[in-house]
């Protein structure tokens, strides 16, 4: 059976929002009778709401144009589909039920029916319904640091610049992940480079995206692994320039500096050697395999265990900055970072010439 509407889902609003609008605005193009068009928000917190919304649905759906052109309906931002009190109780799959049965009966040529809807449970047989019986788009695992980073390219592209990996990376960690900040921020610099277009760099994202929420303390960790040691007197500087605090600096460059002595134990060892896409991941998984014991059982996503990490992010970020390091180095790093951590709590006070002190000895 062909299918009657159309459904997108997934784990981020933003994209679900951002996707369905585009899909909207090719579904309505070319209807100039507002009559048309309707849009029936489905957001609702009770059974009593979820009813309310499947009524408003029905009349939308049923309610057409009086100049016989077809109508565009989009049942916007579900909510009954989550695992949550609401979308598990009964009254809610009954209407779910009642919601199914209207869109099995649709007339594709009078109505044209999107529906979005945010969160969802998988697991469930509605959910699963919606999956087998539409035009059906999952956008679910866009929020992984490979998808954010694709998804930064191709704005890049429609904006009609360029954005190297490192770059991308760059700016989801100044943006601690944040999809709507992603694109946002992508716009703003591609502003900047003017209408001739080019390359959005590392340096321009060090300088014009500024840091949000509790993310990665970008500049000083990719300073100083670059082992510039002018860009991280200046990166220091900066940071303290809006906060009296190191440990935020200091946690971040032992947790990067832990996954690097592992790898280059693997990568000394030929266990792991490092291509043009990162690491093989059938290499990754037998060394995972070889050294799982020596975890105890840690599964946790933790700098403790090189093996909890995407291996995407190991490849693509983490070991291109080790080029010229050896396991020697990498070890006095994190001794020196120990000390550091020493050091601010013997001067509370002097914080930053603390820090100043350790990228001297570190990188002078």
């Amino acid at each position: 059976m062909a299918a009657t509407f159309t459904f997108i889902c997934g784990d981020d609003d933003f994209l679900v929002g951002r996707e369905a609008q585009d899909v909207y605005a090719s579904k309505t193009e070319g209807i100039e009778d507002d009559f048309s068009k309707e849009v029936v928000e489905a957001s609702a917190q009770n059974v009593s709401e979820v009813e309310d919304v499947v009524n408003r649905f029905r009349s939308a759906v049923q309610t057409l144009s009086m100049f016989g052109d077809k109508k565009v309906v989009w049942l916007k931002s579900v909510s009954f589909l989550a695992d949550s009190v609401t979308g598990r109780s009964e009254g809610a799959k009954k209407q779910t039920a009642d919601l199914q049965e209207l869109l099995e009966k649709l007339d594709p040529s009078a109505v044209d029916v999107l529906v979005t809807a945010f969160p969802v449970d998988r697991r469930r047989k509605e959910f699963k319904w919606f999956q087998k019986n539409s035009e059906f788009t999952d956008l679910k695992g866009m929020d992984s640091e490979e998808s954010l980073v694709a998804m930064l390219q191709a704005e890049c592209e429609r904006l009609s610049v360029t954005i190297d990996t490192r770059a991308a990376m760059g700016l989801i960690a100044r943006v601690n992940g944040n999809t709507r900040l992603v694109l946002e921020e992508s716009r703003k610099l591609a502003a900047y480079l003017g209408a001739e277009g080019g390359q959005i760099t590392e340096a321009m994202v060090i300088e014009l995206v500024p840091a949000f929420g509790e993310g990665d303390f970008f500049e000083v960790a990719e300073a100083f692994f670059s082992l510039d040691l002018g860009w991280t007197l200046d990166a220091i500087r900066r940071h303290f320039f809006n906060s009296d605090q190191a440990r935020p600096i200091i946690s971040t460059l032992q947790n990067r500096n832990r996954l690097m002595i592992q790898l280059r134990v693997l990568m000394d060892s030929g266990e792991l050697s490092l291509g043009a896409r990162g690491f093989s991941k059938p290499a990754f998984e037998s060394a995972a395999r070889v050294y799982a014991g020596h975890y105890g059982g840690f599964d946790d996503k933790a700098a403790f265990n090189v093996f909890t990490q995407n291996l995407w992010y190991l490849g693509n970020k983490i070991a291109p900055s080790m080029q010229g390091l050896n396991l020697k180095r990498l070890i006095d790093f994190q001794m020196g970072f120990a000390d550091a951590f020493v050091g601010i709590l013997d001067r509370p006070n002097d914080q930053e010439s603390v820090m100043r002190d350790l990228a001297i000895r570190c990188l002078g």
